[in-house]
């Protein structure tokens, strides 16, 4: 070994195993959380507790914009703890404490019908967006902490990115199914949210216990207010365009993911098709992900994100046609989309890597956990606002909410509504995507390239291992 590596070898020391595993678990959480509300917890309001679909939009996208505003108040709280235990890790035991049990009675399923139900959806939703920041925020900003080492820490993150493709895929073919296994009835939905709020549990609290051994070298401190966050965005113009072409992709995807279980149940014509048409959309992400990070090696990053943006479109697009051609189409441009949903997974946290990096080589501040934030604040937006988008569009097209005991034929303006809801608006948010994506440049005036094989310890926590390898390259 070189005299060099050998050095770095001995500055930078290997984690326990058990620490490496156990953050990982954390995404467990991650995961499932975004995950399962954006796929259920509309439907559940119209077609469960019959909430009408313009008051359902707004219980499901307002306490997830609440996100927005306390993330930089939990990253400030965090910055400054002294707690026993150290700055994060009794933050994620209160998130672990308070999360599976909101998520628990979100899924209750009360006697109420209509407004009296939203409200309840709604503030048990907001409580519990509370108590994922509170998780969530910390979480994120941990591996930077543990190691200033790269490489290590893409071994961290290769057991957290592991990790969130069981839980995405294991929570949301598991939910639906568990939903409607009594014939989508309230009982049902208790079961599931039992189930899931099990799932959070563990993932949860075992990333809480095992990084008890982990060591903290390393400090970022976020800025302690989202408008001094904004303005450190601004300053940082290929960043601003790498954000916006991100907030469009999530808007489109969390349309999408909103859209699922209303096209299964009246496009495909059976309730039960959501696990299916979910599989074919994340089922390629664990498959496909090593090669948009080859493609990305060859190409360049941008170019594959270019591939990965058209190739969404193109599905989308495909999938308008499912009425006049049969469900096997639209199985195939799901599975279609779900290849473009793995490399937009991956490569632009891989450009929001080189990002920080060229921010940090110019201005020399360690702003990682600001600039993430940000990004976390912009995806749960873009999500949460995917949710209330696809709501407006039921209420425009004149949806009819219902219980589950009386199920009511809907509309042709309605049944027209969810297939363009679900592929066409998703299709012109991703067109709007290139124009940003067109402009990113990360030696933009202003900002200095990242470095090429020795990364900064102070990029983005959130980097993937893929990108380790790549510089490593």
């Amino acid at each position: 070994m070189p005299a060099d590596l050998r050095a770095d070898a001995e500055a930078f020391p290997h984690l326990p195993r058990r620490v490496r595993i156990g953050y990982g678990l954390g995404s467990l959480c991650t995961g499932t959380f975004a995950t399962v509300p954006g796929l259920i917890l509309l439907y559940y309001l119209t077609n469960i507790l019959a909430v009408p679909a313009a008051v359902a939009g707004a219980a499901v996208f307002l306490p997830k914009a609440w996100d927005v505003l306390i993330n930089p108040l939990v990253g400030a709280v965090s910055d400054r703890s002294r707690l026993r235990g150290g700055p994060r890790r009794p933050f994620l035991l209160v998130g672990a404490c308070t999360l599976p049990p909101l998520f628990a009675l979100l899924f209750a399923a009360p006697p109420l019908r209509g407004a009296a139900a939203a409200g309840y959806v709604a503030v048990l939703f907001l409580l519990a967006a509370t108590a994922y920041a509170v998780f969530q925020v910390p979480y994120v900003t941990m591996p930077a902490e543990m190691t200033e080492d790269p490489a290590e820490r893409g071994r961290i993150l290769g057991w957290r990115v592991g990790f969130l493709g069981v839980a995405i895929l294991l929570s949301g073919a598991l939910a639906p199914a568990v939903a409607h296994a009594g014939g989508g009835s309230p009982a049902s939905y208790r079961t599931m949210g039992v189930a899931v709020a099990v799932l959070l549990a563990v993932g949860m609290f075992g990333a809480w216990y095992t990084t008890r051994w982990a060591p903290a070298v390393a400090r970022s401190e976020a800025e302690p207010s989202l408008r001094a966050q904004l303005a450190a965005a601004r300053s940082h113009r290929p960043f601003a365009h790498l954000a916006g072409m991100w907030t469009l992709q999530a808007l489109a995807v969390g349309v999408m993911l909103a859209g699922v279980q209303y096209f299964a149940t009246y496009t495909l014509g059976s309730p039960t098709a959501v696990t299916p048409l979910f599989a074919c959309l994340i089922g390629p992400l664990v498959l496909v992900m090593p090669l948009w990070n080859r493609l990305s090696r060859r190409w360049g990053v941008k170019r594959a994100q270019w591939c990965a943006s058209l190739l969404f479109l193109a599905g989308a697009l495909l999938l308008a046609l499912t009425p006049a051609a049969g469900p096997a189409l639209g199985f195939g441009s799901v599975a279609v989309i779900g290849v473009a949903y793995a490399g937009l997974q991956l490569l632009p946290l891989t450009m929001l890597a080189d990002t920080l990096a060229a921010d940090v080589a110019r201005t020399g501040k360690r702003r990682a956990a600001t600039f993430t934030g940000l990004w976390t604040a912009a995806e749960t937006l873009a999500f949460a606002l995917g949710a209330g988008v696809f709501a407006l569009v039921l209420a425009v097209t004149g949806f009819r909410s219902s219980d589950a005991d009386h199920r009511i034929s809907q509309p042709e303006a309605a049944l027209t509504g969810i297939t363009a809801g679900m592929s066409l608006l998703p299709a012109v948010l991703a067109a709007a995507s290139l124009w940003p994506l067109h402009r990113y440049r990360v030696d933009d005036p202003g900002a200095a390239p990242p470095a090429a094989t020795h990364p900064s310890p102070a990029t983005d926590p959130s980097d993937p291992p893929q990108e380790v390898t790549r510089r490593a390259d």
